[in-house]
């Protein structure tokens, strides 16, 4: 796939693919400053929130969050894979990220050992390790309620941990219940992934063009075609981007235009007949 996109077009990759190189990622306003805000909070610790619905680039702004922080040298950014895991299978990973042998089935000790090797890097360095979950509405209510015990200390008046959720609507209507309320008092700093309005979707795709090597493969038309018609997701531009993308390999095109978008769509939503026997 990727020697076509170089043959026919001189792109360096695919710019609507999920896998583009974390350096070509849109970083849009309100991004830049929450990573920019995340750095006052990885020295005090605490919890942050970034939430919106599905497709409105969550992950994404936890890719440039982990590319930012984990620019300062000092700093430990850790990744959980797993946040649907039970309350063992997350000690375990937990040991991995910040390299401790914990046995599961001996909680008391792993809660102490995490603790202590998170102060020793505080005293060291005087940063929070920092814990970035995505998709964390997969979480289990006392995994969560763990996270909370395990990252403060002092009678809650000091934080060992900087941890970044990030769900969607089902995790912020999680926080409703009793037994989570602790941790949404607890939330600090938030970015709503909010619907995004025409004009800064054509700028991300300017820029992902020009990031992929061929700033003139969308005409303007197509991308304020584009920019009006994906309900404000970033994943609707780029699934129709890379719809159009495929269509234009197939019949050899130079270039994508509105007219392929009129002609591929137009096809695409055709009632099908149904074959009868």
């Amino acid at each position: 796939m990727l020697s076509r996109l170089q043959a026919c077009f001189g792109l360096k990759w695919n710019p609507f693919s999920p896998e583009v190189p974390t350096e070509a990622l849109w970083g849009s306003p309100p991004i830049r400053h929450f990573c920019q805000r995340m750095e006052s909070l990885a020295r005090h610790g605490g919890f942050a929130l970034i939430s919106g619905d599905p497709g409105t680039g969550k992950s994404v702004a936890l890719r440039c969050l982990f590319q930012h922080l984990s620019s300062f040298s000092d700093l430990t950014v850790a990744v959980l894979t797993r946040p649907q895991s039970r309350m063992a299978d997350f000690y375990r990973e937990l040991g991995q990220l910040f390299a401790i042998n914990l046995s599961p089935h001996n909680r008391w000790a792993g809660f102490k050992v995490l603790r202590q090797k998170w102060h020793d890097h505080l005293q060291t360095t005087c940063l929070r390790p920092v814990l970035l979950i995505d998709e964390a509405q997969e979480m289990h209510p006392h995994v969560l309620a763990e996270i909370r015990l395990l990252q403060s200390t002092h009678f809650d008046s000091c934080s060992l941990l900087t941890v970044v959720l990030c769900g969607d609507a089902r995790l912020t209507n999680q926080f409703r219940h009793p037994d989570l309320l602790p941790i949404a008092s607890r939330i600090q700093l938030r970015l709503l992934m909010e619907p995004h309005p025409p004009a800064e979707l054509l700028d991300f795709l300017r820029f992902a063009l020009q990031q992929a090597g061929n700033p003139n493969l969308l005409s303007p038309e197509l991308m304020t075609t584009l920019a009006e018609h994906s309900a404000g997701n970033y994943r609707v531009l780029t699934h129709m981007a890379q719809e159009l993308l495929q269509e234009a390999i197939q019949r050899e095109l130079p270039r994508l235009d509105e007219k392929l978008y009129l002609e591929f769509f137009s096809r695409d939503s055709r009632p099908r007949s149904v074959s009868r026997r």
